[in-house]
């Protein structure tokens, strides 16, 4: 006896429009930029900045950010280790949805374990996932503390808190590394021209 829902009775549909017409419609090709870092590192900031670039160029992206995800689909989910795990799974899944329909996806979270990025990364094929690390010293993040969610933690009164009683795991291997310039953090627009770069030598802003 079978019971409806089982994965055993899932089949994949096969689609009339694939990854490789919808990009030669749009004209550039899919991917997903994920950038990571702490909280106040920049990530919303570069997100915006690279979205609205490659808007004014004509090409197609979409933000999926950490904090707006919580809202929605995420929101049934804490800031445990086991739901941060969650929380980047499926923020993957849908990212790798992005990029199959042929848009450049802007993930932006703290996503602080290294093994759930890693997760992230296999779930796109022929090396479509662009890892951009916010390497932003702490002192500077808390510094800026715009949500004044560092004071709280260090008062204590929110556990957990990545970057002071959580660990953040900084990427081994990134595509691309943000710092700052003598102590001088990159303006917005300098931040999103170099991932632009990127994407245009890597060939993902033509078909």
């Amino acid at each position: 006896m079978s019971t409806m829902g089982n994965s055993t009775n899932i089949f994949w549909q096969e689609l009339p429009v694939g990854k490789l017409e919808r990009q030669k419609l749009l004209n550039q090709k899919g991917c997903v930029v994920w950038i990571t870092g702490l909280s106040g590192s920049g990530k919303s900031t570069l997100a915006c900045s690279l979205s609205w670039e490659l808007h004014t160029r004509g090409k197609l992206s979409y933000i999926l950010d950490g904090d707006n995800l919580r809202h929605g689909l995420n929101k049934d989910l804490g800031f445990k280790a086991e739901d941060r795990t969650e929380n980047i799974r499926r923020v993957g899944e849908v990212a790798k949805l992005f990029a199959d329909a042929g848009l450049i996806c802007i993930a932006s979270l703290i996503s602080p374990y290294r093994k759930d990025r890693n997760a992230c990364r296999a779930m796109l094929p022929d090396a479509n996932f662009i890892e951009v690390f916010m390497n932003m010293p702490l002192e500077l993040c808390e510094e800026r503390d715009s949500k004044g969610l560092y004071k709280l933690a260090r008062a204590g009164k929110i556990k957990g808190f990545t970057g002071i009683d959580d660990p953040y795991e900084q990427p081994l291997n990134c595509e691309i590394e943000i710092n700052q310039k003598d102590g001088i953090c990159p303006t917005p627009g300098a931040m999103a021209g170099e991932v632009v770069s990127y994407l245009e030598e890597k060939g993902y802003l033509q078909d």
